[in-house]
């Protein structure tokens, strides 16, 4: 059963009476096929209108969509070969980042990202994409072995934010996030981080400072939720909408910002409507940037990166 947004709702109702004609044309009783076609082409109208002029928080409701790929999916459709790495080595495997080494159009490539889930028992499992300090600590295993091989790294970010749990804070979130950005920063292989869904704090720059940052059309990307900045700056939930509006977190803002390289279009109504579609496109943006990035030296690639968030902000 497809799931609709609260913005989506003219679209709900039309697409219910789409299915009541067609159930009615079936029934072999009436010939409607023209007032079919016709309310066919009205949702399609309507829903690429509805999705050229979304806000930001109506994008960050997008975002969030449960049926948005994760990143096994991602893995699934377009990493070849792919052999998963588990453990930080120190305390526990976390599932909410997972990783491996694989193949990406033919590049072999070390490959990581958050992962959500995508019903009850399994975002449970993986934490809703939340990592805990193991989880950061895995991801720093996992550069540093990539690094070793000399292969390039690629991440697919997912998180509302790190975890924010008592155990969390007793095993030291803030050290092992800040321990995760400073590996990014000092590979000495491309590194290429994807938001595809929800860039969220300190949790999403740990596995995103990278080279080039690539970003879906309708994924976010922001140093608190818009519903935490509400909270601080007008002490409700209630303003999310308004500071999702201020805090400038769609893609096209960024991209003027110098924050993110480059925006990767989505199908008409989002990645959740065809996903095979969405993947396909981050696929072959992630191959056209490992090509762009082979056998440039690791000092230049270092301080590229290193001016590149220095320059942020000027």
């Amino acid at each position: 059963m497809q799931h609709f947004l609260d913005f989506e709702k003219p679209i709900a109702d039309l697409q219910a009476q789409l299915a009541e004609l067609r159930d009615m044309a079936n029934s072999g009783d009436l010939n409607i096929d023209t007032e079919i076609k016709r309310l066919e082409k009205k949702s399609e109208k309507m829903l690429r209108e509805t999705y050229e002029r979304l806000t930001p928080w109506q994008k960050t409701q997008v975002a969030r969509h449960p049926d948005r790929p994760h990143f096994k999916d991602y893995v699934a459709g377009f990493v070849e070969d792919f052999m998963p790495l588990a453990g930080d080595r120190a305390f526990s495997d976390d599932l909410a980042i997972m990783g491996g080494f694989g193949r990406i159009h033919g590049h072999r490539v070390l490959v990581m990202g958050h992962e959500k889930g995508d019903d009850t028992e399994s975002r449970l499992r993986h934490n809703f994409g939340m990592a805990k300090p193991e989880g950061y600590r895995k991801a720093i295993r996992l550069m540093k072995l990539a690094d070793r091989f000399g292969l390039p790294v690629v991440t697919l970010v997912d998180t509302p934010g790190a975890f924010p749990g008592i155990q969390a804070e007793e095993r030291a979130q803030a050290e092992a996030i800040a321990r995760s950005t400073q590996a990014c920063l000092q590979l000495n292989v491309p590194i290429i981080a994807a938001i595809v869904g929800e860039g969220g704090s300190g949790g999403a720059i740990a596995l995103s400072s990278a080279n080039s940052v690539l970003m879906f059309e309708h994924a976010i990307y922001s140093v608190i939720s818009p519903e935490g900045c509400a909270s601080i700056l007008w002490r409700t939930a209630d303003k999310a909408a308004d500071a999702a509006e201020a805090m400038r977190i769609s893609a096209s803002e960024l991209k003027k910002l110098g924050v993110i390289d480059k925006v990767i279009g989505e199908p008409v109504g989002g990645a959740h409507r065809q996903p095979e579609v969405a993947i396909e496109a981050l696929g072959k943006a992630l191959a056209d940037e490992l090509r762009k990035l082979s056998g440039v030296p690791a000092e230049k690639l270092r301080l590229a990166r290193r001016a590149k968030f220095l320059d942020m902000g000027k």
